[in-house]
């Protein structure tokens, strides 16, 4: 394993990890989600699986998070974590060992990222694994709404929301603005252009990005897809046995597409 530091288009320096197998058949670029890191189990066993299948990957914590990467938690946006995957690929491109098509995988806000990449870079993408991805501000607005409509109503009327860290320990405060932000953003306007294979994986009992939410986005995608509804599991999973359910599914569909 090799770790690098680079900086992104904002001077904020990015650490990641590249991993490369003895005979690669491939590249794949990983991406967790808001106020997450490379290392947590979830991305981890994402990286694992892509890793047995011979790609080399580039796992990576994205600005403003809680990872190694520089920035603020308060600062993080829906665009600021797409520019990070856009700055890590085209770093990428400079390295012997970078190949195309890719394939790309993320988690909630990561899943987001890969499927806004892919309709921005059709042909660049091998495959798409959207696990729990952010489809749209509208949608998180209506999740929020439905799910924690009085925790909602105080986040808006004070203009931040705090929680803790689970790693760090430290206490994370992000401004309303970041929810504002994110109606700016919607994977159902260019879906026609994803052209690759897309695997979803959803928990049902996700209360951040909701399974009807992400088969919206499923029944709009015209290319090869697939879409997993895991049984009782949450946005993320931390059991054991949802965690191998969903390398389970990516195996399968790794083997599938190559």
């Amino acid at each position: 394993m090799q770790t690098f530091k680079i900086k992104n288009r904002y001077g904020l320096e990015i650490v990641g990890d590249v991993l490369i197998p003895e005979k690669s058949v491939g590249l794949a670029f990983v991406l967790h989600g808001l106020g997450s890191e490379r290392n947590r189990s979830i991305i981890q066993n994402i990286v694992h699986i892509l890793f047995e299948n011979n790609y080399t990957i580039v796992n990576f914590d994205a600005t403003n998070s809680t990872g190694e990467s520089e920035g603020k938690y308060e600062n993080a946006t829906m665009q600021l974590h797409y520019e990070d995957l856009i700055d890590v690929i085209l770093w990428a491109k400079s390295k012997e060992w970078y190949q195309q098509p890719f394939i790309l995988a993320g988690h909630s806000l990561g899943g987001y990222a890969v499927l806004q990449y892919a309709e921005d870079y059709p042909k660049e993408v091998k495959s798409v694994f959207a696990f729990a991805a952010t489809i749209s501000g509208k949608f998180s607005f209506e999740a929020r709404e439905r799910f924690e409509s009085e925790e909602f109503k105080k986040y808006k009327e004070t203009g931040w929301t705090s929680r803790i860290s689970k790693t760090t320990g430290k206490i994370l405060n992000l401004p309303y603005s970041h929810m504002e932000e994110r109606l700016k953003h919607d994977l159902i306007t260019d879906v026609k252009n994803i052209k690759c294979p897309v695997l979803m994986i959803s928990g049902e009992k996700d209360t951040s990005c909701p399974p009807e939410h992400q088969k919206t986005f499923f029944d709009l995608l015209s290319s090869e897809k697939e879409i997993h509804i895991i049984q009782d599991a949450p946005h993320t999973f931390k059991k054991q046995e949802d965690l191998e359910k969903m390398k389970e599914i990516l195996n399968k569909w790794v083997q599938k597409i190559c």
